[in-house]
């Protein structure tokens, strides 16, 4: 199948699922919000396909990033329509859900230029991701890893060269409508130990209604010497 136009970048677990009916904690989980960074979407050509095994593929020719100052990846997100593509990107991923249950995905992504060529001193960046997702009866196991390298000066210069995370997520259904879940995130958009931010969360989904989801958690969070502890609570409507 070949789509022309706006669409999601084919990365990580709630980057083309995102509604908050589908993922447990009141916010989205950090990793992907600052790593990947979801949600994030792309102007471009993209081919998907299939095979009667379970594997699937999606190759992806797209605006890339637009950094303004060569490595803060989320804030390079463009708004496609008044998007800089003097240097695209490259994404390609591969999928196999041919054992009930089970979800295995690996994506790769080349930055020809994370800033588009306007940042004098940036360079080229890859984006790899991989994760799982195991289901049996009401339990469901989630794991991501992400990592990005980049190129530049600018990006090696302020200790950003390398950026990563990740996270472990067990839920279990305690019924149609309630599900119990914990989360233990990790991630380092710098290449200095001190700047890791760790945070544990741990909560509840109440839906009433498929498409309708009450929630409430708790997090534990900590950079170097620094935490902060908070409670969560939101509604969810997807449509």
């Amino acid at each position: 199948k070949t789509k022309i136009g706006v669409s999601l970048v084919p990365v990580g677990i709630i980057n083309e699922t995102h509604e908050p009916n589908t993922f447990y904690g009141t916010e989205r989980n950090p990793v992907e919000k600052n790593i990947i960074p979801a949600t994030w979407w792309s102007a471009g050509l993209t081919l998907n396909g299939t095979t009667d095994s379970g594997l699937s593929y999606d190759l992806m020719v797209s605006e890339g990033l637009n950094t303004p100052d060569g490595y803060s990846i989320r804030d390079g997100r463009q708004k496609s329509s008044k998007a800089v593509a003097s240097d695209l990107a490259y994404t390609g991923r591969i999928k196999y859900t041919g054992i009930p249950g089970l979800e295995l995905a690996a994506t790769a992504r080349h930055e020809s230029n994370i800033s588009q060529g306007l940042v004098d001193d940036a360079g080229a960046a890859t984006l790899l991701e991989t994760h799982i997702i195991y289901s049996k009866a009401n339990f469901t196991a989630k794991a991501l890893y992400a990592q990005w390298n980049i190129q530049g000066d600018a990006a090696k210069s302020n200790n950003a060269d390398k950026q990563y995370g990740y996270y472990l997520e067990p839920s279990y259904k305690i019924s149609e409508n309630w599900g119990l879940f914990g989360r233990y995130n990790e991630w380092n958009k710098t290449t200095i130990d001190a700047n890791k931010e760790t945070q544990t969360d741990f909560g509840v989904n109440y839906w009433p209604h498929k498409q309708v989801v009450f929630k409430a958690d708790y997090q534990l969070y900590k950079k170097g010497n620094s935490e902060a502890n908070g409670f969560n609570l939101g509604v969810g409507y997807s449509f």
